[in-house]
């Protein structure tokens, strides 16, 4: 049997989306922990919290991450698996590139999702179940980038679709694997559906300099993800 947890101990895995890249009051450089993102958010209410998690990880990048879990952990929260896909490099080609340029790029990140993403899930948050027994395991997901019918011009409409099209499959990836698991899944785009790159409140930034912090949720994107957290944690 597993030890029970100490009270109150909160690990905070994942990437960018996780360390708050594109919510400022950075904590460090390379990893870009936010003091605005969720888990600082959300680690004020415990008496213990190690927050780990770093811009650019990926589901194979996080074992010096699983480090700060152990058996006393009593809550771990993730995002991760945008990065498996290349979120960087699909981002850039669509940005650079034309509508079937992107498509093509954003089709390869979605056979992705559906082929390897699954095993490298489930791999992942097996790996903190045995690191962690008696933690709750929440998991984050990801929003769509863009408000439909926002009249943007960042992107044209048929690489808007695509994109959103793909955090769609991502979320259902993701969903699905944390059903597997046990664990808690936080959808957040319907809190993020308004609030789109170009909405009139937006919540997650343009292109924006410097570029990391592109297309990731701002401070107000950051405050609705601890918003979506909170209630059942």
């Amino acid at each position: 049997m597993a030890p029970a947890p100490v009270a109150g101990e909160y690990v905070a895995l994942g990437d960018s989306y996780a360390s708050g890249a594109g919510a400022g009051s950075y904590l460090d450089g390379s990893c870009r922990r936010s003091s605005n993102s969720y888990p600082a958010l959300h680690g004020k209410g415990f008496p213990s919290f190690k927050f780990v998690a770093c811009s650019g990880a990926t589901t194979k990048s996080l074992k010096s991450q699983f480090k700060a879990l152990t058996p006393a952990t009593s809550l771990v929260t993730i995002t991760v698996g945008g990065n498996d896909l290349g979120f960087v490099d699909v981002m850039t080609t669509c940005t650079l590139n034309g509508d079937k340029s992107c498509e093509k790029r954003v089709g390869k990140a979605r056979d992705f999702a559906r082929d390897q993403l699954p095993g490298r899930l489930d791999a992942t948050y097996a790996a903190i179940k045995t690191a962690a027994p008696s933690a709750q395991l929440v998991v984050l997901g990801y929003p769509r980038l863009f408000t439909p019918d926002d009249g943007c011009r960042t992107l044209s409409v048929r690489k808007r679709q695509a994109l959103n099209d793909a955090a769609d499959e991502l979320s259902g990836v993701i969903a699905a694997a944390a059903s597997r698991a046990g664990a808690r899944y936080v959808d957040v785009r319907e809190a993020f559906a308004d609030h789109g790159v170009c909405a009139d409140e937006p919540w997650i930034n343009a292109l924006v300099s410097p570029t990391d912090d592109s297309y990731h949720p701002n401070k107000a994107g950051q405050a609705a993800y601890f918003a979506a957290l909170s209630p059942s944690s």
